[in-house]
C-alpha cells in the first residue's frame, strides 16, 4: 500500500492535532486553576470533573447515533469548536467559579466531544482512501499524543510566566486557529456512515454482547493506568524522595516512547493478530506497573517511565481497534464507547487513588493498579469467544 493516501489525510491529522492541543491545555490545568487561581478547596475539583465528565459521555453517544446513521459531520466538528471558544472567551473576560461551572462546563463538555467524533471520521475516511482504519487509528494516536506531549508543558509555562487567568486568551487564539482549519479541512457535506454490511440480527447480538465484554476491558486496562497516572508523581517525590522535577521527566520520557510504540502496532496486528498482541500487551502492563512500583532511583524511574509508555503505546492503538472490531457497520458507536470509558476511568482514578493512599500509601496504589491490569488480562482471554461476533478456535 502507498504512502500516498495517508499523505491526502494531513489535513485531518492537522485539524485533529488543533483539536486534541486545545483539550490537552485545558483538561489537565482547570483542576489548578480552580485551587490556584481561584483560591477553591480541592473537593469543588471533583463537582467540575463529575458535571463535565456526565455531559461529554451523554453527548458521546447522542453524536454517536448520529454519524453511524449517516448525518453529516462537519457541523458536529464546528459545534465543539465554537463551544471551545466560547468557553475561553467567557473565562477570559470573566475568570471566576461561576463562570468555570456554567459556560465552562458546558463549553468544555461539548468540546471535548470532537475527540470521539474525529476517530469516528477518521476511519471512514481512511477507509475510502484504501487505507487500513487499524493504521490509520495508530496515526490518529500518535496525533492525539504528541498534542498531549506539547499541551499541558505549554499551558504550565504561560500560568508560570503569566498567570493562570493568561492561559484562557492562549486557548482562545487555539480556538481560532481550530475553527479555521476545521472551515478549510472538512468537506461541508462529509459524513462517516460505515460502508461494511449490516450484520444478520443473531450476530448482531453476539457482537453487542462482546462489544460491552471489550469495554469492560478496556475499562479495566485504563483504570490500572489512570490509578498509576495519578499516584506516581506523588509516590516518586514523597515516597521514594526523588526530585521535584522527577515526574515531569517520566512523563516525557513515557509520552516519547509511546508515540513510536503507537507506530508499531499496524505491524504487530499484522504479524500476531488483534487480540494476540492485546493480550501481549496487558501482560506487558503488568511488568511495567510492578516495575514502576519497584523505583527507588532516578534511573529506575525512567526505564520505568520507558516501559510505561511502551504498553500504554501499544494499548491506545490496539484497545480502540479491538473495541471497533465488535460493531463494524456502527463504528461511531464503538468508538464513543472507547472514550467514555477513558474518560470514566479516569475520573474515577483520583477518588480511588485518594482513599487507598490515605488508608495505606501510594505505593500500595501502585500494586493494586498492577492487579487490575491481571485482571484486564484475564478478562480479554474470558471475552475471546465474542470477538468479531464469531466464537474463535
Amino acid at each position: 500500500m502507498s504512502s500516498n493516501p495517508i499523505s491526502s489525510l494531513f489535513p485531518f491529522l492537522l485539524l485533529l492535532f488543533s483539536g486534541v492541543l486545545c483539550s490537552a491545555m485545558i483538561v489537565p490545568f482547570m483542576a489548578f486553576f480552580l485551587v490556584t487561581g481561584l483560591g477553591q478547596e480541592p473537593w469543588i475539583i471533583s463537582v467540575y470533573s463529575v458535571l463535565l465528565v456526565g455531559l461529554t459521555v451523554t453527548v458521546n453517544r447522542q453524536l454517536a447515533k448520529r454519524i453511524d446513521s449517516g448525518r453529516r459531520v462537519f457541523p458536529l466538528v464546528g459545534i465543539a469548536a465554537a463551544s471551545y471558544l466560547t468557553a475561553t472567551l467567557a473565562l477570559s473576560i470573566a475568570p471566576a467559579l461561576w463562570t468555570v461551572l456554567t459556560i465552562g462546563i458546558v463549553g468544555f463538555g461539548l468540546s471535548s466531544s470532537a475527540t470521539s467524533t474525529m476517530f469516528s471520521l477518521g476511519g471512514a475516511l481512511a477507509e475510502r482512501q484504501g487505507v487500513d482504519r487499524s493504521r490509520f487509528n495508530a496515526y490518529m494516536r500518535a496525533t492525539s499524543s504528541t498534542a498531549w506531549m506539547m499541551g499541558p508543558a505549554l499551558t504550565f509555562i504561560i500560568a508560570d510566566l503569566l498567570s493562570p487567568s493568561a492561559v484562557f486568551k492562549f486557548c482562545l487564539i487555539g480556538a481560532l486557529v481550530w475553527l479555521g482549519l476545521w472551515w478549510r479541512v472538512l468537506p461541508k457535506d462529509i459524513t462517516a456512515k460505515s460502508t461494511a454490511t449490516p450484520m444478520p440480527l443473531s450476530d448482531q447480538r453476539r457482537a453487542t454482547t462482546g462489544l460491552w465484554a471489550a469495554a469492560v476491558f478496556i475499562f479495566c486496562l485504563s483504570s490500572a493506568h489512570s490509578l498509576t497516572f495519578t499516584a506516581l508523581p506523588l509516590f516518586y517525590v514523597t515516597e521514594v524522595g526523588l526530585p521535584g522535577y522527577a515526574p515531569g521527566v517520566a512523563f516525557s520520557v513515557k509520552t516519547f516512547v509511546e508515540v513510536f510504540a503507537i507506530f508499531a502496532t499496524p505491524f504487530l496486528i499484522a504479524r500476531f493478530g488483534l487480540r494476540q498482541s492485546l493480550f501481549a500487551t496487558s501482560l506487558l502492563a503488568v511488568i511495567a506497573i510492578l516495575v514502576l512500583a519497584s523505583v527507588s532511583s532516578f534511573p529506575q524511574m525512567v526505564f520505568g517511565a520507558a516501559l510505561e509508555g511502551l504498553y500504554y503505546g501499544f494499548y491506545a492503538s490496539l484497545g480502540i481497534s479491538y473495541i471497533q472490531s465488535f460493531a463494524t457497520d456502527r463504528p461511531a458507536q464503538a468508538t464513543a464507547i472507547y472514550w467514555n470509558t477513558l474518560m470514566i476511568s479516569g475520573l474515577l482514578a483520583g477518588p480511588a487513588v485518594g482513599f487507598i493512599a490515605q488508608v495505606y500509601d501510594f505505593h500500595t496504589v501502585i500494586l493494586v493498579a498492577s492487579a487490575v491490569a491481571a485482571g484486564a488480562a484475564m478478562l480479554l482471554l474470558a471475552g475471546s469467544r465474542f470477538h468479531s461476533g464469531q466464537p474463535e478456535t
